[in-house]
């Protein structure tokens, strides 16, 4: 395992990214405003490259890799746009990829990995079963891992998005991001610390895979391997990495979870109000403000949308969901 990465690994991923990755728009919306009673501004990662945030930690590992690396291909594993993004970066690269992948992925993510020149490799949902398919190809293969978040420049990539976020809008109070492995929310406060160590950084994750909400409320890192997770989040399925707690631990202030109804509602809103397409594990994030609105009042408040990467065969709301208005 890597060691932590520093403010000066992600100054230089800034640099490597800057011609590669897209600058992402930030967007605000009035009825956002209305409802939380702050002002809330959302970092579009959902527009990134491969359409998530991912792209940005993976292409910075990636590049990171000398030509005997690169020789010996890539090989990670992930829910989905991981996956996307290291196909997409090795493709950029001219390495080749392999994607370990549960057998309950998102169907549209599965073929966005594919459709980028990745080979899947289906695995049981568990986070055993990933890593064990991983481990054999390394053995068997000899490729080299990018993880989709327990890498230090991986991490160092993410942190790049609130970079950015935090020229685009200097004066935020507080920034909130979803928490899964926890590569963002690590890569969030990691860069945020840089800008201003006053700016309050909150993760938001599901209820029902809320590892890293009681490892923050334990101060120590809780993980079950064998646990077959399930969340409409698809994104926020894989228990907290070693490294991104560690700077969890340190840097964050709060973790907030929130219901599957409220996470249904939250990306419901958002595409009603703001006509944009994000993904469950996005809308994490709005219903953490949901939750919490009363803390928030006066507040100016950044929002990372994680990603836009939805199977529009699949939504998850009926008729009868409730509305945020």
């Amino acid at each position: 395992m890597n060691e932590s990465p520093t403010i000066e690994d992600v100054r230089i991923a800034a640099s490597r990214l800057s011609a590669k990755a897209h600058r992402t728009p930030v967007l605000d919306c009035r009825s956002v405003d209305a409802w939380v009673g702050a002002k809330v501004h959302f970092k579009c990662e959902n527009f990134q490259k491969g359409g998530a945030f991912k792209f940005r930690g993976a292409l910075n590992a990636i590049l990171g890799l000398d030509r005997q690396a690169l020789a010996r291909g890539v090989v990670t594993h992930s829910s989905g746009n991981h996956g996307a993004a290291v196909a997409l970066a090795a493709g950029m690269a001219r390495t080749d990829a392999k994607v370990v992948m549960p057998a309950n992925a998102n169907r549209a993510k599965r073929a966005a990995v594919q459709a980028y020149g990745a080979k899947v490799i289906e695995c049981a949902p568990t986070q055993a079963a990933r890593e064990e398919a991983i481990a054999r190809m390394v053995e068997d293969e000899g490729r080299i891992v990018v993880h989709p978040y327990d890498d230090a420049k991986v991490v160092a990539g993410q942190a790049t998005a609130t970079l950015e976020f935090m020229e685009q809008v200097p004066n935020l109070d507080r920034l909130v991001a979803p928490v899964g492995g926890g590569g963002l929310l690590a890569g969030t406060a990691l860069a945020a610390s840089i800008a201003s160590p006053r700016i309050s950084v909150w993760g938001a994750e599901p209820e029902q895979a809320d590892d890293a909400a009681r490892s923050f409320a334990a101060g120590r890192r809780i993980v079950d391997p064998s646990a077959s997770v399930s969340t409409v989040a698809d994104g926020l399925r894989a228990g907290i990495g070693e490294i991104p707690f560690s700077i969890i631990h340190d840097r964050v202030d709060e973790i907030v979870t929130v219901s599957e109804a409220a996470i249904i509602e939250a990306m419901r809103f958002l595409w009603e109000r703001m006509k944009i397409v994000v993904e469950p594990s996005s809308a994490v994030a709005l219903a953490a403000l949901s939750a919490r609105r009363d803390d928030l009042r006066g507040r100016c408040i950044g929002v990372i949308l994680s990603g836009g990467n939805v199977d529009l065969d699949a939504l998850p709301w009926s008729p009868s969901a409730p509305s945020m208005s």
